[in-house]
């Protein structure tokens, strides 16, 4: 049979999407489609003592403004899935006051520019440390309990039983803490050979996908309600929105379109919006934001200050890790990564003592969301740069050091629990051998190579498949997989190589949670882990079932039989055969004697399967101007088991350029006000690979294959500050090591907190 598995082939999709016929959200017709655009608050806190709509109305095609008593919520909670629109009070700007909805785009556009809301004007809270403090005043007035939402358990899977923090004086912005301890870490470090320590702070950050969030919805004549949608997981929104709404779940259809790029931002956010004025005025509503309105109204990952210090004794053996890490939640009291950031603080290396506390802190800006490996990069760049400057003190090699002290199979997480098969120490020896790292005892002044590392747990969530084959030999795999990162193209290979075809001949289609099979979302590099097992066992059943039937028509016992390149045939004696497609026009048919080539397989999965990259950086750094210029990269990450080369490869730089923007470019900034300041690409910049992947196969993934978007990015702004230390001498510890901020740095001639 031809090879399958580990051969680089180009994505299903691509010919559409390169001959630009590819159908995304915005661009499907519905009969009697209304146009919505929103009103978005422009103070980050205040009351809404009422919504001017006369002028608005008064426009030609202008049909509603929509504010939040319009809109049919059921739901208890002050989130954006029950609380779209701001009700009565308005906790960031940029927060959805109102949706006019119009009869084209262009009478909604000019309509919304004409509601005034007016606003009475409360205190902003936008520094992070003095909303922690007792007596601060509160970015919310009150909160209600949220209400089982599904949104917090969409990326990986954090252990639940992380201990709650010590009751410390704080206010009420606080909303979680969680406290990670074992052993007496502060004796350890008082007994360490040396110690290090920093406080670091990295910014909000933008998905910036290329498609804007959008979403249409209409009812169909029984009343159900339809959600064509650009979404990461179809289960999960029909599940918001059933809670939203209080509609049962048979009541809504949602249909996952092609994605234009999402990287965690897109769940359930527009849906609400657009499913409420459709629900409201029981006409198909779209909603498509504008770039501008994206940056202001979504999801970016939030800001984070991390106060760490570790040690370790003179032969490199790390000893403990204290510190805490606080996460500005923004507006949102549902979810944030302190329970994740926390954890992945310790990275993949092994410590005697530990005590890490993180907490959830609400603020007066927007609400937060997830981003590729969310709370993972803000870890990995402040224990990569504190365990740089370790290695410094003890005049050790930095990855020796890594090396030294890198988990294994059976080694403790900070929650207690065992790492699954981890490949930490082969992807830090494969970065050892790179020729890149020999070259920096000979730079020239002003360049400098770092390496830093960083993982990703993975996730975990139980998911099925159907695989069924047609009378002219081809397979249909059906999933309900969000596609972001080429899955598809993995599912074709896995289906192909479980079933004896070329992956050419099997389809992938992605089914509405109204006709397919149970998927989680696409996030937390879990769909290949997942999904992939699902369609692996799906192929296998159906087989099982070609094989029983094609030993009737060639009177072979079954376990004689195998499948090549789509014929069935007698081991060793290959010229009894018949083709895939015989057999199934023979079960296809009236009066056929054996069952529909077809199978159907589920997966649970109840083990972990991390993914580990390490990056090496070559930068140079102008120290007259404070630019940071990269020269090189490289990137080594355990990625299980390569079922598309070409695809890993691909989700190795894509990492890798968000990481760049992570370390050099990317800050959603605020004025004092709590506006946003860098609300288009004007303002903020984006970046416009050498790639070693290895392979440490996860053993209870499909072909030994895990999930690997994720943990690319994890590390790769830690390596270039560690570069840039190397090249200057100097600590940048804030994000992102701008110009202006490099060349303060330098000037101040010592490590510095950021300029």
């Amino acid at each position: 049979m031809t090879d399958v598995i580990g051969v680089p082939r180009p994505r299903i999709d691509a010919p559409e999407k390169v001959a630009g016929s590819t159908r995304y959200a915005a661009d499907g017709y519905v009969h009697g489609l209304l146009h919505a655009r929103l009103v978005l608050a422009t103070q980050a806190h205040a009351l809404i003592r009422g919504v001017e709509t006369e002028a608005a109305l008064a426009v030609p095609g202008a049909v509603a403004v929509l504010t939040a008593v319009d809109l049919p919520t059921e739901g208890t909670g002050s989130d954006r899935t029950t609380e779209p629109l701001a009700r009565e009070e308005v906790v960031f700007a940029g927060q959805p006051v109102a949706i006019v909805v119009a009869e084209s785009e262009a009478a909604a556009e000019d309509a919304v520019e004409l509601v005034v809301v007016d606003y009475e004007p409360l205190p902003e809270v936008v520094d992070l440390l003095t909303a922690m403090e007792p007596g601060a005043s509160v970015a919310r007035r009150a909160r209600d309990e949220e209400e089982g939402s599904d949104l917090e358990s969409i990326h990986a899977g954090v252990d639940d039983d992380e201990e709650e923090a010590d009751e410390e004086q704080l206010s009420a912005n606080v909303l979680d803490r969680v406290h990670r301890s074992s052993g007496d870490a502060a004796a350890v470090l008082e007994g360490s050979d040396v110690v290090v320590s920093g406080t670091f702070r990295t910014p909000w950050v933008y998905q910036a996908y290329i498609e804007p969030q959008v979403c249409t919805a209409w009812l169909e004549p029984n009343g159900s309600l339809v959600v064509s949608t650009s979404t990461q997981g179809t289960f999960v929104t029909q599940s918001e929105l059933a809670r939203a709404f209080g509609l049962p779940l048979e009541r809504i259809r949602v249909v996952a379109e092609p994605l234009g790029g999402a990287f965690g931002g897109k769940f359930a956010l527009v849906e609400p919006l657009a499913a409420g004025a459709t629900l409201a005025l029981r006409r198909p509503v779209r909603l498509v934001l504008t770039r501008s309105e994206d940056f202001q109204a979504t999801n970016p990952v939030s800001a984070q200050v991390t106060e760490m210090r570790i040690g370790a004794r003179k032969d490199g053996t790390l000893t403990a890790i204290q510190g805490r890490m606080i996460v500005d939640r923004g507006s949102n009291a549902g979810w944030g990564v302190e329970g994740i950031t926390s954890l992945l603080v310790a990275g993949p290396y092994r410590w005697e003592a530990f005590d890490i506390r993180g907490y959830g802190v609400q603020t007066n800006r927007f609400t937060f969301g997830a981003y590729r490996a969310p709370g993972a990069p803000t870890a990995a760049y402040v224990i990569e740069s504190l365990l740089d400057d370790l290695a410094s003190e003890l005049g050790l090699d930095p990855i020796e050091l890594r090396l030294r002290n890198a988990v294994v199979e059976g080694d403790l997480n900070p929650s207690g629990n065992a790492f699954p098969t981890i490949g930490a120490v082969e992807v830090l020896e494969r970065l050892r051998e790179h020729p890149l790292w020999a070259e920096r005892i000979s730079l020239p002044e002003g360049e400098g190579i770092g390496m830093a590392a960083g993982y990703w747990p993975g996730g975990s969530e139980p998911a099925a498949a159907v695989c069924r084959v047609a009378k002219d030999g081809t397979m249909t795999v059906v999933t309900s997989t969000a596609d972001m990162s080429g899955v598809s193209t993995g599912f074709a290979a896995i289906a192909a190589a479980a079933f004896g075809l070329e992956p050419e001949n099997v389809r992938v289609v992605a089914a509405d949670t109204s006709s397919g099979p149970y998927a989680g979302a696409s996030g937390g590099s879990k769909i290949t882990y997942t999904v992939g097992t699902a369609v692996l066992r799906a192929a296998e059943a159906a087989r099982e079932k070609l094989l029983a039937a094609a030993s009737q028509e060639l009177e072979i016992a079954a376990d004689d039989l195998e499948v090549v390149d789509g014929v069935v045939r007698a081991v060793g004696a290959p010229d009894r055969s018949i083709t895939v497609a015989d057999v199934a026009g023979k079960a296809l048919r009236f009066g056929g004697r054996y069952e529909p080539i077809e199978g159907h397989g589920g997966s649970a999965q109840t083990r972990g399967a991390p993914s580990v990259a390490a990056h090496l950086a070559h930068v140079r750094v102008d120290r007259e101007t404070g630019e940071v210029e990269l020269l090189r990269h490289v990137i080594a990450q355990d990625v299980g088991r390569a079922l598309n080369p070409a695809l890993v490869e691909g989700q190795m730089r894509g990492g890798v350029a968000q990481g760049i923007g992570w370390a050099l470019y990317e800050e959603l900034a605020h004025d004092e006000d709590g506006r946003l300041l860098t609300g288009s690409f004007l303002e903020y910049a984006i970046p416009t690979s050498e790639r070693v992947p290895v392979e440490v196969p996860a053993p209870d993934g499909p072909f030994g294959a895990k999930g690997i978007g994720e943990a690319p990015v994890v590390a790769a702004p830690a390596a270039i500050a560690n570069a840039v230390r190397a090249a200057t001498g100097t600590r940048l510890r804030e994000l992102p090591m701008t110009a202006a901020r490099v060349w303060a740095a330098l000037r101040d001639g010592a490590s510095s907190d950021g300029a």
